[in-house]
């Protein structure tokens, strides 16, 4: 079957504007475009839009979507049944989030106890949700299924007082980067400090440290523009300050 776009808009959810744009980046182009400036669509159309969708719905990139689509192996079932196993695990993280706030609001009523455990333990699978949704794609095809598996764990074992030393060490790390960034010394005494702190941050995450993987995810931060602007944040050039801060302390 064929649909013109308004059809295929209107089919998929999804805005005509929307379309246009797949179509200029090259993620979508229609099957034929009609002497009347039609832009028509078919069925290998229409399986490449759920395969988009699909990817957009998991946080993907487009322009990861368009390197991931453009694979001469690209197998449609095996993408597919990785989207269902990762709807699922984010379906189990979205229910496990409404039982945690349901119980809280049955606490604060008088209708229900809860432990402080429990309380923390809604933070913690909503930390691992962002991550994952934000970040899953390449930290897992950078470090494996197993590894994130792991750090995942990890983090859902750990107490309510690592939790907060987490956030302290956290904060901590951001103020000593902007200090040593205004130095402007990244093999600097401050600089380096801040790679010590960077490495705590790190195995509060990771279950086992090495140097090569520290100065991997450092330079990740510099090729990956959202890891960039996350640390761009703390003030512009962190980035790649830290990149270099970190390649002099694990050398």
């Amino acid at each position: 079957m064929e649909y013109t776009i308004n059809q295929l808009a209107k089919l998929a959810g999804v805005s005509t504007r929307t379309l246009r744009y797949y179509d200029q980046c090259g993620l979508l182009p229609p099957k034929t475009v009609r002497s009347n400036g039609y832009r028509i669509y078919g069925e290998t159309e229409v399986n490449r839009l759920q395969q988009i969708l699909f990817y957009r719905e998991l946080g993907v990139e487009l322009s990861e979507i368009g390197r991931i689509l453009a694979e001469k192996d690209f197998d449609g079932l095996s993408a597919l049944q990785n989207h269902l196993t990762a709807l699922r695990e984010k379906r189990a993280r979205l229910d496990r989030l409404i039982g945690n706030v349901q119980t809280s609001i049955s606490a604060m009523k008088g209708e229900a106890e809860m432990t402080d455990e429990e309380k923390f333990e809604g933070f913690k699978e909503k930390l691992i949700s962002d991550n994952e949704q934000e970040y899953g794609g390449e930290i897992r095809e950078k470090y494996g299924d197993e590894a994130v598996g792991r750090s995942n764990a990890k983090l859902k074992n750990m107490t309510k007082e690592q939790y907060d030393e987490l956030e302290a060490l956290t904060q901590e790390l951001n103020n000593t980067l902007k200090a040593a960034f205004e130095q402007g010394d990244p093999g600097g005494e401050l600089a380096q400090k801040a790679c010590a702190l960077h490495k705590r941050w790190l195995c509060f995450y990771w279950d086992h440290y090495s140097k090569e993987a520290h100065r991997g995810v450092a330079q990740m931060y510099v090729d990956d523009p959202r890891f960039t602007a996350y640390y761009d944040a703390i003030v512009p050039g962190c980035a790649v300050f830290l990149k270099d801060a970190v390649q002099i302390f694990c050398a």
